[in-house]
């Protein structure tokens, strides 16, 4: 029996991705007034794909001392993306204030729900171990 199963994997990956994709966007805006800028963003499912690869399909073991799938290590790379925001101001940036918010705010919530199911998932094990004593 495994303790620590591919949920916990999985969401680590998911707010290592969300963390790099805030920071991407933040440079973004950080760049807002650079001329010829062209932002870029972090593909999600392309880089929670990558994550999952062939390791993570069913694996058929005929021995006991076979492994397992690892799980992806933390701080693996993100696929970066040109930004769709293809209206380039007089100077040729082509940053969109309203659109780099909307992404922040989008990406700071899905991080905090991510976090919120990893913290409900330990809290389960936590309980577990106790013997259901709080």
């Amino acid at each position: 029996m495994r303790i620590f199963d591919a949920t916990l994997a999985t969401l680590q990956r998911s707010m290592d991705v969300r963390l790099s994709r805030q920071n991407v966007l933040g440079g973004n805006l950080a760049n807002i007034d650079t001329p010829g800028f062209v932002p870029s963003d972090v593909d999600f499912a392309a880089s929670m794909a990558e994550a999952r690869g062939p390791r993570f399909g069913a694996l058929n073991t005929t021995n006991e001392n076979h492994l397992t799938a690892a799980p992806p290590e933390a701080g693996a790379d993100v696929s970066l993306t040109e930004a769709s925001e293809k209206l380039a101001g007089l100077d040729g940036n082509q940053v969109d204030l309203d659109r780099t918010m909307a992404a922040l705010a989008e990406n700071a919530i899905q991080y905090g729900a991510a976090a919120r199911v990893t913290q409900k998932k330990l809290a389960l094990l936590k309980y577990v171990a106790s013997d259901g004593t709080t």
